[in-house]
């Protein structure tokens, strides 16, 4: 019997692995080759994959989790740029302040938002989804990297006030996997739809499984 040295016994989500040629031309991308050649080899090199499915769409609200560990990113960001996908993600605009960091923040896909006016936050963002440019918009809604009792909603009412899906992405360290699941349309009715989501998470295992949030303990226990 080979062993578990010479050989990967990982499990499989079962999910087609995702390659550049499957995304739609709706999807926001890149459009830069060099960076994804290089970010293919790092990705094979890690032994990380991505699968699943990407629905060809110009818009949509991507949840990241789970994410209890900064070295999250290693694998996540590489995996984003062998594919030529864009996903931006909000930041603070006074880091904007100076132009050659802000050209390097804005072709990264880093979102200026004045956090210091938290009422504006919400609005601000779904006013740059109605622009009706192509924006997939990344989003952490655990709020931390340590254990939460709950998730943030406001992806949700972003999603709900945009009109777009809500695209949930795991990130499986038992699997290696980045993983693009089904995407869920906000009903208006959050108590319905969080349970969808949640379910789709059952079973990925995070860096750190001690500080895996609330409701993706709770659904790992209810199916088990």
């Amino acid at each position: 019997m080979t062993s578990k040295t010479t050989r990967s016994v990982r499990a499989s989500s079962q999910l087609p692995k995702l390659k550049k040629k499957d995304i739609g031309d709706l999807v926001p991308r890149r459009g830069s080759k060099l960076a994804s050649k290089i970010a293919s080899a790092l990705l094979k090199a890690s032994g990380w994959r991505t699968v699943g499915e990407i629905p060809n769409i110009s818009q949509a609200v991507v949840l990241a989790l789970p994410h209890t560990s900064n070295v999250d990113g290693i694998y996540a960001i590489p995996s984003l740029f062998a594919l030529d996908l864009k996903i931006s993600i909000m930041g603070k605009h006074t880091l904007f302040k100076r132009p050659v960091f802000a050209q390097l923040l804005n072709w990264i896909g880093v979102i200026p938002i004045d956090r210091g006016n938290k009422g504006s936050v919400l609005q601000a963002s779904i006013d740059k989804f109605k622009t009706g440019q192509p924006l997939f918009l990344g989003l952490a809604p655990e709020g931390t990297r340590q254990y939460t009792k709950g998730w943030k909603s406001g992806f949700y009412y972003l999603a709900m006030g945009a009109g777009v899906p809500i695209l949930p992405v795991a990130m499986d360290y038992k699997t290696k996997e980045i993983r693009f699941m089904s995407p869920i349309y906000p009903s208006g009715d959050i108590d319905a739809d969080l349970p969808k989501i949640y379910a789709q998470y059952k079973g990925v295992v995070p860096r750190h499984p001690e500080r895996l949030s609330q409701p993706l303990q709770d659904i790992n226990r209810a199916t088990d």
